[in-house]
């Protein structure tokens, strides 16, 4: 298995944890699957250029899977609130 299919395996794994647990945090529940992992891929995206902005700096896999799991927040706050508006 090459290396970029290996770093693919954990960008996912680690989309799934981070849009699991913000299911958990913010409606009490996951999504499925692959609502998990399009929750956490999106947030990872998220969380990387809001600490950019911020010029905060994640390392190792609990500072990747804290990355994801604030954006994977930001993004369901962000949808909870166009919801409702």
């Amino acid at each position: 298995m090459s290396i970029a299919t290996q770093n693919l395996i954990i960008f996912l794994i680690v989309g799934a944890v981070a849009g699991w647990l913000a299911g958990l945090l913010m409606k009490g529940g996951g999504f499925g699957i692959l609502g998990n992992v399009l929750v956490g891929v999106v947030g990872a995206i998220i969380g990387g250029w809001v600490f950019g902005l911020l010029g905060v700096t994640a390392f190792g896999i609990l500072g990747v899977l804290l990355t994801a799991l604030v954006g994977a927040l930001l993004l369901l706050f962000a949808v909870r609130v166009l919801k409702t508006a």
